[in-house]
């Protein structure tokens, strides 16, 4: 650490969240001591007053994931209340909350119509082990309709997030002297637009080669699956945010280091990535228990996909196991994606920052420079960064590895036991049936 700790008489002590002492000599840092109390940027009422500061670009990460967000909103999964940037919050007596429970209800009965008719079906099922798994996987495409109320219980939680982020963009322009630049808008009105599409003929054609293909049935399919991937969307949107930030302040903090003056600004970096690296842990905890269920969903129904298109390999490729090759593949980029960007924007907002502090030449710099220097090094080792459900796991890739580590043995062992079954005990079964 260039010797910082042997110092004598240098307290060894850190402080992680220390805010930079206000120097007048400085442009920028008082704003730190803020927390939308600003009155720069917004008015003694906490309203960000725009006419006061018309160079300032405000509400930049909801606007790069509204598009998203949006698509979400109207299946009835966000019932947030948002007046103003920095002014998200969720009560249970508001219009959105209503609008949500109308628009759960009404996908729910039309959900329990579909389940009731599908358990009719299994129930005079008859043939082999294999075609009741695949039978049951109808049933199992249902349950992503429990997301809703989950995600009703993490709304207050993801309201705060977004809160936050709306502090750390006027934090950023008001140390580094300009709006955050994240340009994802684009990106994610292409996903809103192309995904649903492409989940809605990912459904038909499942249905039309491995079931009766009934449009009344099929509906309900299309907007469970379309939840699902809009769910991905959002994820990985979020990631992308914390990647893209993550990266821009590095950036900024190399180029400020060429001009670097007072102690003091290296001080208002640290704070701001303290406060990023906050919002990498909280977004994986503002949406713990519904990612968790998503991440087990996905497990269940790659499992059973992909033992249906082995349990059939004997008979050849045949027109149901298409249906069940596009559900398998859908799932597993989904899952990979959730993962992978969450895995990505760890590695940004932690070890590619700590990069740049390692690089970072101190001879020429003055013995405060290098104290915090220090400090802001020995703050990114001691704070985790990762995306983390709950303490109940990291998302990153080597939970994709341990996911699909878990499925083979899954898959083992179906396959064994419908080698156990002989060929004839279904046909034994039948006959002993009474006429």
């Amino acid at each position: 650490m260039n010797g910082f700790n042997n110092v004598p008489g240098k307290p060894k002590t850190i402080f992680l969240d220390v805010k930079p002492t206000v120097d007048q000599q400085r442009r920028y840092s008082s704003a730190l001591n803020t927390n939308r109390k600003s009155v720069v940027l917004y008015g003694a009422d906490g309203v960000l007053n725009s006419a006061a500061n018309r160079q300032y670009a405000t509400d930049i990460v909801f606007q790069s994931i509204r598009p998203a967000f949006a698509f979400l909103k109207t299946i009835g999964v966000f019932p947030i209340t948002r007046n103003a940037p920095g002014q998200a919050y969720f009560k249970p007596f508001t219009a959105a909350f209503a609008y949500s429970v109308a628009i759960f209800s009404l996908i729910l009965t039309y959900v329990c119509y579909v389940t009731y008719m599908r358990i009719g079906i299994i129930s005079n099922l008859e043939g082999r082990f294999e075609e009741a798994v695949i039978a049951y996987l109808f049933l199992v495409n249902i349950l992503p309709i429990f997301i809703i109320p989950l995600m009703w219980a993490e709304t207050k939680k993801i309201a705060s997030v977004m809160n936050d982020w709306n502090d750390f963009e006027i934090l950023f322009y008001q140390v580094s002297g300009q709006p955050l630049p994240l340009d994802l808008r684009a990106k994610a009105l292409v996903l809103s637009i192309v995904l649903p599409i492409l989940s809605i003929i990912s459904v038909v054609i499942t249905h039309i080669t491995m079931a009766d293909f009934r449009f009344v049935q099929v509906v309900p399919y299309c907007l469970l699956d379309n939840l699902t991937v809009m769910l991905g969307a959002y994820w990985y949107l979020l990631c992308e945010v914390l990647s893209k930030s993550a990266f821009i302040l590095a950036e900024n903090f190399q180029k400020a280091l060429k001009h670097i003056g007072p102690a003091a600004m290296v001080a208002d970096y640290r704070s701001l990535w303290l406060r990023l690296s906050k919002l990498t842990r909280d977004t994986g905890t503002a949406t713990c228990y519904s990612l968790t269920y998503l991440n087990l969903y996905l497990f269940f129904i790659i499992t059973l996909s992909i033992y249906g298109l082995m349990s059939q390999m004997s008979e050849g490729f045949g027109v149901k196991d298409i249906g069940l090759a596009v559900t398998a593949i859908s799932s597993v980029c989904l899952l990979f994606f959730i993962c992978d960007e969450a895995h990505y924007a760890s590695q940004h907002v932690r070890t590619n920052f700590q990069k740049k502090l390692l690089m970072v030449e101190l001879s020429w710099m003055n013995s405060d420079a290098q104290t915090e220097i220090n400090m802001f090094l020995r703050a990114t080792e001691m704070n985790p960064s990762n995306i983390n459900c709950g303490g109940f796991f990291d998302v990153n890739r080597n939970l994709f590895k341990t996911l699909l580590t878990t499925m083979v043995t899954y898959l083992v062992v179906l396959l064994q036991f419908q080698i156990s079954i002989p060929e004839d005990a279904g046909l034994e079964s039948n006959s002993t049936k009474p006429m």
